[in-house]
């Protein structure tokens, strides 16, 4: 278990649901405060987002080292530079987001990409970081993040268990001892194919830590599949509409989609119940229904009992429908009503 601000996030909580916003503000304040209530209102417990500039995360030069892949769905040839400028969230609006979101009760914090970033997080009381899926592999801005003494959450998406097992021993070793590592695929969108969610029960064995998903696939499927799984955190990106919603809309989930994974993720958690089979105490009214031989017609003494005077019918309190033949024939002790259940003494 760890605790996120003062939300406890663990396998005996219900799933810890995050709304990333990413660039989905589509470069306004007023829009990026509109999601922020959105997410709210949907119930959410935590908004993220991403802090950067365009100059901490990449340089602005070209070639094709800083140019996204030409048949990527959205963003193909598109520069780094040019791509995080458009996608990046100011500084200067951390603090009225944070602000809001805290004012509708939810919990914000973000993923910082370098050292100034988590100087302006630490001034904003940022409760938990985030280490970007990309960011496993840097290992200082590990070590600073935890040294902070916040939550940490990882994110594995392209990671090997080895560069797993070395972020999650940078972030120990620098004093994190609230840790939650996400599974993740790395690509926008993913498909849900590729999401390999039977995994989440060795990544929690190989790291020691509450596990979670960081989910870029189509709707709630993977999701809540993962929660089935253990997963105790799910972050999906949000946006007000997908139509022109921004940088990240292809792949987000709508507010009322939202809503939809804050309820159906709790009981996709409450569902999973224990590892026992038998009755439920719910279904005890249901056991006095069950199926057994009951007198279906009045009769007299020393009539035979046929197939027309008893039958197996709700509900419960005779003699197992199994029994029937070895009744049948056999002559009733004493009258009996229809409605009597069969027992022994009566035949």
């Amino acid at each position: 278990m760890i605790k996120i601000a003062e939300r406890a996030v663990g396998p005996g909580r219900p799933p810890f649901v995050i709304a990333e916003m990413s660039g989905n503000h589509d470069g306004s304040l007023e829009r990026a405060l509109s999601i922020v209530d959105a997410v709210a209102r949907a119930g959410a417990h935590a908004l993220k987002l991403q802090t950067y500039r365009p100059d901490t995360i990449t340089v602005d030069a070209d070639g094709p080292a800083f140019r996204i892949g030409s048949g990527h769905e959205l963003w193909g040839g598109e520069r780094l530079y040019r791509l995080y400028e458009r996608a990046h969230t100011p500084w200067e609006w951390h603090e009225p987001i944070f602000t809001r979101a805290r004012e509708r009760g939810l919990i914000p914090f973000s993923s910082p990409f370098d050292r100034t970033a988590i100087e302006l997080l630490e001034k904003l009381d940022a409760p938990a970081y985030k280490i970007a899926s990309s960011e496993i592999v840097d290992l200082p801005l590990i070590r600073l993040a935890a040294s902070t003494g916040k939550p940490l959450i990882i994110s594995t998406g392209m990671a090997s268990i080895g560069e797993i097992h070395d972020a999650v021993e940078a972030a120990r070793d620098a004093g994190c001892d609230q840790l939650a590592v996400l599974s993740c695929t790395a690509s926008y969108p993913a498909s849900p194919a590729d999401s390999n969610l039977r995994a989440l029960p060795l990544l929690a064995a190989i790291t020691g830590a509450v596990v979670g998903v960081s989910d870029h696939t189509p709707g709630l499927g993977a999701a809540l599949a993962g929660v089935a799984l253990g997963a105790c955190l799910i972050e999906k990106h949000v946006t007000l509409s997908r139509v022109g919603g921004g940088v990240d809309a292809a792949f987000s989930l709508e507010p009322h989609e939202l809503a939809a994974l804050v309820v159906e993720s709790e009981r996709a958690w409450q569902s999973l119940g224990a590892a026992v089979i038998g009755p439920r105490p719910s279904e005890r009214e249901g056991l006095r229904f069950r199926r057994s031989l009951y007198v279906v017609r009045d009769v007299r003494a020393g009539e035979p009992v046929t197939e027309q005077n008893v039958r197996s019918i709700r509900p419960a309190g005779g003699l197992p429908p199994e029994l029937a033949p070895q009744v049948m024939g056999r002559r009733f002790t004493h009258d009996a009503p229809l409605g009597t259940p069969l027992t022994w003494d009566l035949v």
